[in-house]
């Protein structure tokens, strides 16, 4: 994500930034797997994940600080994160796709995101999404 904005001019606010910081990022984190093992809408998702979600919050945590631009916590623990690979093993279809757009798309709406960043992260993370699907619909 961080790739988006002109690194080069030391000006530019990062996504990381404008979001909060890492207590930000992690208050949306943990408002998305609430709401996904909470709302019965998500059950598909769900049912990807295992029974504790505990290692996925993190994952999640560290992933989003680098992608938006602030610290590379999940990089420094995993090296590169090679997402398609590393979702392979899960069957990903349209529906476990849009389910994680909602399920994201409310975090940041209940966790009053800036509207104008949360549609440019929207659109980033439904590329991604999209391109984690590997089974028909």
């Amino acid at each position: 994500m961080a790739d988006i904005d002109d690194e080069a001019d030391a000006s530019v606010v990062t996504p990381f930034e404008r979001i909060g910081g890492e207590l930000a990022v992690r208050a949306l984190v943990d408002h998305f797997y609430d709401l996904m093992d909470l709302e019965p809408v998500f059950t598909e998702l769900r049912a990807l994940h295992p029974a504790t979600l505990d290692g996925s919050r993190d994952k999640l945590f560290w992933f989003l600080c680098g992608w938006l631009g602030g610290p590379n916590h999940y990089i420094e623990r995993f090296g590169h994160p090679r997402l398609r690979a590393r979702h392979l093993p899960y069957a990903i279809g349209i529906r476990e796709r849009d389910q994680w757009m909602a399920c994201m798309l409310q975090a940041m709406h209940d966790r009053a995101v800036d509207p104008a960043l949360a549609e440019r992260l929207a659109e980033s993370f439904f590329g991604t999404a999209d391109w984690m699907r590997n089974k028909g619909g």
